[in-house]
């Protein structure tokens, strides 16, 4: 996972949800089809340290994480869609950002240009000739 990709949102199982009758609210199960006066009072504040206990034992059952994609320079910020520029560096620039010397690039360009040339051409040595 990059560092540069933006929020994740978390679906939440359908077990845990009810509808409640006559209000049309969505809230966890309670044991009586109560409104959202009893929903606020039967809740309390959970402390934290609950919180991940319950996700250690529950982690099997958890769904997927959705991950939305960036869709903004990682420069300016701005909304780029479909005309965003992908850098080797794995950032996602806009045509104002996209050149490596717009942007703090921290991809080497000339060692990944020295090692294609090393690797497409090889230094080839004639074998000795042993003379008489």
């Amino acid at each position: 996972m990059s560092h540069n990709e933006e929020t994740e949102f978390k679906a939440v199982p359908e077990s845990n949800l009810a509808l409640c009758i006559n209000r049309g609210v969505t809230g966890p199960k309670l044991s009586e089809n109560t409104g959202r006066q009893a929903l606020i009072i039967a809740s309390p504040a959970a402390p934290q340290a609950d919180k991940d206990e319950v996700t250690k034992e529950s982690g099997s059952e958890m769904i997927e994480v959705v991950k939305r994609e960036v869709n903004r320079c990682s420069g300016c910020r701005r909304k780029v869609g479909l005309a965003g520029f992908k850098c080797r560096c794995g950032k996602l620039l806009c045509s104002q950002h996209r050149y490596s010397d717009r942007h703090e690039c921290g991809y080497d360009y000339k060692a990944a240009g020295r090692e294609a040339i090393a690797r497409e051409n090889p230094v080839v040595k004639a074998a000795k000739i042993v003379r008489i």
